[in-house]
C-alpha cells in the first residue's frame, strides 16, 4: 500500500514495504525519486540498519552471544514496516525484530521512521529502541535514497553537478566492489580546496565514492541547464556516501550513513567497528537527515 502526503509545494509518497520513500513530486510534476529499474537497480531510497554497507562474509561476531549473518546493508529493508500514524503532513512506521532477525542480530529493538512534510522539505527521523534486558546494542543506520538524474528527458547525467556546502579538501577509501569492504588507510586524493562536483560516469568506475572526511552536512544536486534540484541536509551522520551502477543508471544516490562497510584491518566484532553507537538498555538514539527540493 502506497502512504501520500502532499502540500502545496510537493506530494510525497511512502511505502510499508522497507517503510520508505517511494515518491516525490514537484507541483510541476516532476519526479525527483529514482523509481528503480532492475536494469540498472531495483531499489529506491531503503532504510539501512543495524549495519550499513558490509561486514566481512556477511558475518558479524557479538559478545557474549556469538555469530550473526548480516547482508549487505543490514536486516530491515525488506520487511514489512507497521504504519503507526499518519496526519496530513505527518507518516510514521515501525518494525521489531522477528525470531528470524534475532538469530541474526541478537538484540531486542525497535526501529521507528518519521516523515515529515514542512513546505519543501521532507525531515526524515530514525528512532532506534533498545528493548533488551541487559548490556548496550552495538548498531549503525543511514539512509540510501536515489534520485532521478536526469530530472528532465532532453538532459544527461553528465549536465549536472554536486555543490558541497563547504569548500572541501578530502581523499576517499579504497573500496572492494566484490566483497563491499574498504581500507580506510589505502586513501586517493578526491577534492583540493573545491565546492563542486562535475558529475561523471567516469567516478563511477571503481564503485561508491565514501565521504568520511567531509566537512560539509549538506550537499545540493543541481543541473547546469535549469534550476530545479535538491539539497541532503545530513547534520547527524558522519559519512556520505554517494553511487551509481557501473551500467551507467540515470540516477544518482546521495546516502547519509552512520558508519561503514567494514575496514580490512577490523574484526568482525560489531562492538568495536569504528563509528559504532552502543545503545544502553532502554534507551532510544535518534537520527535524522532533510531533503529538501529547490
Amino acid at each position: 500500500m502506497r502512504i501520500t502526503l502532499k502540500n502545496y509545494d510537493l506530494e510525497v509518497c511512502f511505502k510499508e514495504l522497507g517503510g520508505e520513500l517511494a515518491s516525490i513530486k514537484d507541483q510541476d510534476g516532476i519526479e525527483y525519486l529514482w523509481q528503480g529499474d532492475a536494469q540498472y537497480w531495483s531499489g529506491q531510497a531503503p532504510v539501512l540498519f543495524p549495519i550499513c554497507g558490509s561486514v566481512r562474509n556477511d558475518v558479524a561476531l557479538f559478545r557474549p552471544q556469538g555469530v550473526g549473518k548480516i547482508p549487505r546493508h543490514g536486516l530491515v529493508r525488506k520487511k514489512n514496516f507497521k504504519l503507526v500514524e499518519q496526519t496530513d503532513s505527518l507518516v510514521s512506521f515501525m518494525i521489531e525484530d522477528t525470531d528470524e532477525m534475532y538469530q541474526q542480530y541478537p538484540y531486542h529493538f525497535r526501529l521507528e521512521i518519521s516523515y515529515q512534510l514542512l513546505g519543501k522539505k521532507i525531515i526524515v527521523t530514525y528512532r532506534i529502541h533498545h528493548l533488551g534486558e541487559e548490556g548496550v546494542m552495538p548498531f549503525f543506520v543511514g539512509g540510501h535514497p536515489g534520485f532521478n538524474c536526469p530530472l528532465l528527458e532532453d538532459e544527461n547525467f553528465e549536465d549536472y553537478y554536486l555543490e558541497f556546502e563547504q569548500e572541501e579538501t578530502c581523499s576517499i577509501p579504497k573500496s572492494y566492489p566484490e566483497t563491499g569492504l574498504l581500507n580506510v588507510f589505502d586513501r586517493t586524493p578526491f577534492l583540493n580546496q573545491e565546492r563542486i562536483l562535475q558529475l561523471d560516469y567516469d567516478l563511477f568506475k571503481n564503485d561508491a565514492i565514501t565521504l568520511d572526511c567531509l566537512q560539509s552536512r549538506s550537499v545540493t544536486l543541481r543541473s547546469k541547464k535549469h534550476n530545479k534540484g535538491l539539497t541532503l541536509h545530513f547534520p547527524d551522520f558522519s559519512n556520505l556516501i554517494i553511487w551509481t551502477t557501473p551500467n551507467k543508471g540515470p540516477f544518482i544516490a546521495l546516502e547519509p550513513w552512520s558508519g561503514l562497510s567494514t575496514s580490512l584491518e577490523e574484526s568482525d566484532y560489531l562492538e568495536y567497528k569504528k563509528q559504532v553507537r552502543l545503545l544502553p538498555v532502554g534507551q532510544v538514539a535518534e537520527l535524522g537527515f532533510e531533503i529538501e527540493i529547490l
